[in-house]
């Protein structure tokens, strides 16, 4: 075993910038990231920090461009009706969740403000086996017969039946039948305490529940982290 490749190393880096039209700060940009440092494997750690960089260049556009053309608009409306303007925001953050054992896992958020009632989050997550740099997909930590789609929907469900046993329930009333609708393989991440499975906002529960995370023990899908390098 490589004791060097079964943990990452890692910096935060913040970008910060406000975009301004006739000298008025119309939207505000942040974004938290971490730079990953894979000790004598360089490989990996080019693999994992592209993917990174993708990332916040794609979402760089996408508030660059599209976003701030919204906001010259709605402050050009403002100015038309004389309302107030909102400055809007656009945040992005990298959180890491578990980062041994061979593997690395965090999710981001993206939280956007567009001069509503209330801002709105999308998060979406990545896990990589160190060894090799390799995007590793929910399929891949259970047995090839195993039906891990109707395991985990099973253990949510039993999860959520307790959570909804409180004076005030956090869910909405079919959320039997939205966990099951709104199931997506590609939201998880690692923990220690186990598989994180999350939902988006307003897809089992009201905004103020906010996003919707369960954490299914690493004993109940017959799997553990292990670094196999």
């Amino acid at each position: 075993m490589n004791q060097d490749y079964c943990k990452a190393n890692f910096s935060i880096k913040r970008y910060r910038h406000t975009f301004k039209y006739n000298n008025t700060d119309v939207l505000k940009l942040t974004i938290i990231y971490p730079i990953i440092l894979i000790p004598n494997n360089q490989l990996s750690q080019s693999v994992i920090n592209h993917q990174i960089n993708r990332q916040i260049s794609e979402y760089y556009m996408y508030v660059s461009n599209k976003l701030y053309e919204l906001a010259v608009e709605t402050y050009k409306d403002s100015l038309s009706n004389d309302f107030p303007f909102h400055q809007f925001e656009a945040y992005m953050e990298y959180t890491i969740t578990y980062n041994q054992n061979g593997f690395l896992s965090l999710y981001i958020d993206k939280y956007e403000y567009t001069g509503g009632a209330h801002g709105s989050t999308i998060r979406s997550s990545d896990t990589w086996e160190l060894c090799t740099g390799a995007y590793v997909p929910l399929y891949c930590y259970f047995k090839p017969e195993t039906n891990y789609r109707e395991l985990l929907i099973k253990e949510i469900i039993s999860q959520a039946d307790e959570d909804m046993n409180t004076d005030i329930p956090p869910y909405f009333d079919n959320y039997k039948d939205l966990i099951v609708e709104n199931f997506n393989p590609s939201s998880y991440y690692l923990t220690t305490e186990g598989m994180a499975i999350y939902y988006q906002q307003y897809e089992i529960a009201p905004y103020a529940t906010g996003i919707v995370v369960f954490i299914i023990p690493y004993s109940k899908i017959g799997w553990y982290p292990k670094c196999l390098c």
